[in-house]
């Protein structure tokens, strides 16, 4: 849990947020800061309540629009968007030049720009003059910062550092591992959790870390030990409930899954930024118990939340077609079509529906459209095809949709065709190794 997380447990912000929406709900006046009202946009916008996050920041703008963490805010949403001229706007807002909060946005705002290499000058530069108490929180928000961004290779370069010097500080390796989890290194990841929880073994970041390597690692009954174990620490998170839900899914232990299920929905109290997921898991494990409308219930109550909407008719889609109802499955993939104007990605998601419900010759078919419509520079699908000509006996196809998949998405070929290859060989070498068994 991150620090902002932990904030937002803290009994004094509940008390805050509490006379937050009481006055909101009356109509009364709020005497808040615009310190509180920031916090309170930033918990809203981490629950997905983005209208209410936006009441909020514009009330703190009210109060001062020049407070720091309002600020902070407007450059996030800002970047977020991906408007980088319009964060600097509210950088130049910034008084003091020297603060790690001013130095953090210009380097966030030079990684949106594509300077990730000037953001590395300003950042070492700066850490020059970081007081020794300092030091090692430093480090580990610039870590943050390149993970958040995908830059995982200098996020793990600057926690190595501290590891250099202090091998035993929980912390450093809770951070590696969540590096090496977003580098998509789930091996190494379990192993740097592995450390942080030898040297504390009640860490619950550390447990979810490898709970989550394990996951991604489709090794679901060891994952679902170590989501367990979390929600015994950390029962008030309703994330452990949610992840020990999907392992079950995985296990075809469906009862068991909504029960965890409904134990996350209780837990949230209709306060996360889960609850879209929460709702389609739930979707999800009463159509493979054969209870087509309860898990219909589950998709009707996304339709008032801030979600991908196209995504939703998918899943209902699925659901209808997994229970024998193709006519309307048929009729929401067309509408969900329509809505984004013909997105490949929406057409992919359609086409996996069908091979999942065993519909082999029309998912064929469709990948082989698909095909012809995107550009040369499309990557997704392909482990996708291959697996479904493999399945549908069309070999010849298969080598060839697994060539490309190799090629064009290791990652995905990983994902999607690891059950046909031994487990250490890596994508690279799936087709010589296919290649070779045909010989044989």
């Amino acid at each position: 849990m991150s620090n902002e997380e932990e904030y937002f447990n803290d009994e004094e912000f509940r008390e805050i947020l509490n006379e937050y929406e009481q006055a909101a709900e009356s109509g009364q006046t709020i005497f808040l800061d615009a310190d509180d009202l920031a916090d309170i946009a930033d918990y809203y916008h981490l629950n997905g309540r983005t209208a209410e996050a936006e009441q909020a920041i514009q009330r703190a703008m009210e109060v001062n629009p020049q407070a720091l963490p309002v600020l902070n805010y407007k450059i996030h949403e800002a970047l977020s968007n991906n408007d980088p001229a319009a964060a600097r706007g509210f950088l130049d807002q910034i008084v003091e030049r020297d603060a790690p909060d001013y130095i953090y946005n210009l380097a966030e705002i030079l990684i949106t720009e594509g300077q990730v290499e000037e953001a590395e000058k300003l950042l070492r530069n700066a850490l020059k003059d970081v007081p020794s108490d300092e030091y090692q929180d430093y480090v580990l928000d610039v870590a943050d910062i390149y993970s958040d961004y995908g830059i995982n290779e200098k996020a793990m370069l600057w926690i190595n550092e501290l590891l250099d010097t202090n091998p035993f500080q929980k912390r450093y390796w809770n951070a590696l591992a969540n590096a090496q989890y977003m580098n998509e290194d789930y091996n190494a990841s379990i192993t740097s959790s592995e450390y942080a929880i030898a040297i504390d073994p009640n860490d619950g970041e550390a447990i979810m870390a490898k709970a989550n390597g394990l996951y991604r690692l489709e090794n679901f009954e060891e994952a679902l030990k170590y989501y367990e174990r979390y929600s015994l620490l950390e029962p008030d998170d309703e994330l452990g409930f949610l992840y020990q839900g999907t392992c079950l899914i995985n296990l075809g232990r469906h009862e068991e899954a909504a029960k965890q299920l409904h134990q996350a929905l209780l837990v949230a109290n209709g306060n996360t930024q889960f609850l879209v997921e929460i709702y389609q898991e739930l979707a999800l494990a009463y159509s493979e118990m054969q209870l087509p409308e309860t898990a219909i219930h589950y998709i009707d109550k996304t339709e008032e939340l801030d979600c991908d909407h196209v995504d939703m008719k998918i899943v209902r889609g699925h659901i209808l077609l997994a229970n024998n109802q193709l006519p309307q499955a048929e009729r929401l993939f067309k509408q969900a079509l329509e809505d984004s104007d013909n997105s490949p990605k929406t057409m992919m998601r359609i086409i996996i529906s069908l091979y999942d419900n065993k519909y082999l010759e029309a998912a064929y078919q469709l990948f082989k459209m698909l095909f012809q419509t995107v550009d040369k520079d499309w990557k997704e699908g392909y482990a996708y095809a291959a697996l479904c000509c493999w399945d549908s006996k069309r070999y010849k196809e298969f080598m060839d949709y697994l060539k490309l998949a190799c090629e064009k998405n290791p990652q995905e070929a990983k994902l999607v065709l690891a059950g046909l290859f031994p487990t250490d060989l890596p994508p690279k070498d799936y087709y010589t190794y296919m290649i070779n068994k045909i010989k044989e």
